[in-house]
């Protein structure tokens, strides 16, 4: 198992980067990057690839890798070409993909939380491309992909907090959604997950988000006070006068105990500084 070469695309995004560096002492990993940083462009296991310039088919050829966890961002039409492919290269080898999905991929059901095997609609473009990825990777063998649909993701070098903090240092509102109930999660959370799903060779549709639900405002509230002494300005947004969900919890695939948590955890991992 040690050596299974694994693949991250987008391994140089926020959670892209969270994931090899949790799998690198364990696997032989490697990942993308698209930014000039230089960090990337000096390691070994990185390579450059712009979805919309290159060719998945190189970088994967190239490498060979018999596990790929698909975070990739950039141009939405040229996402859907780069799956189109990689589900080419999944048949013709023995390869298997995560692809990290979305909440959103039910942002049109907003009455109840949403489960595995509940049909997804959406009303969001960025909604719709997770949609159309997602049911790109069902058309293949259960044991070659596992659809990872995830909440929002917070943590402290998340941008969800990284713009939050700008907004207040900038005397600028931030937004909230007081009608919008919701589960999350954050970076290492998730990241603990992945690599248990990888280990035990783990397929099919799973939900990774804290095992409770929160009212967005009040979430947002709680983590603004321990990210820094604050006051910040809150804007609240009310997007229909009923409750709304997005939230995506598990009924099938239910992670170990150990690998779940509740939203109050989420919070507490932000560091006051």
């Amino acid at each position: 198992m040690e050596n299974k070469k694994i693949l991250i695309l987008g391994g140089s995004g926020f959670l892209g980067h969270a994931f090899y560096k949790e799998l690198c002492n364990y696997f032989n990993t490697y990942g993308t990057y698209y930014s000039q940083k230089k960090i990337f462009k000096s390691n070994k296991q990185f390579l450059r690839y712009d979805v919309e310039e290159d060719d998945i088919f190189q970088i994967l050829s190239a490498i060979k890798p018999q596990v790929i966890i698909s975070t990739l961002r950039g141009n939405f039409a040229a996402q859907v070409v780069a799956h189109q492919h990689i589900v080419e290269y999944l048949n013709q080898n023995d390869c298997r993909l995560y692809f990290i999905s979305s909440a959103n991929v039910f942002d049109y059901y907003s009455k109840y939380p949403s489960y595995e095997n509940d049909k997804t609609l959406s009303e969001s473009i960025y909604g719709r491309l997770k949609i159309k990825i997602e049911n790109m990777l069902l058309r293949l063998p259960k044991e070659k992909m596992g659809i990872l649909r995830v909440p929002m993701v917070f943590g402290n070098s998340s941008p969800r907090i990284k713009e939050m903090k700008n907004l207040i240092i900038n005397n600028e509102p931030v937004e909230v959604f007081p009608n919008l109930v919701l589960n999350v999660t954050n970076d290492d959370k998730l990241t603990q997950q992945i690599h248990y799903l990888l280990n035990r060779n783990k397929t099919g549709i799973y939900h990774l988000g804290s095992n409770d639900l929160v009212h967005h405002e009040d979430f947002i509230k709680e983590v603004l006070e321990r990210v820094g002494n604050f006051n910040p300005i809150l804007k609240r947004v009310y997007t229909t006068n009923e409750e709304r969900y997005l939230a995506v919890l598990p009924k099938i695939n239910k992670l170990p105990k150990n690998l779940q948590f509740t939203y109050q955890e989420i919070i507490e991992h932000h560091i006051l500084n």
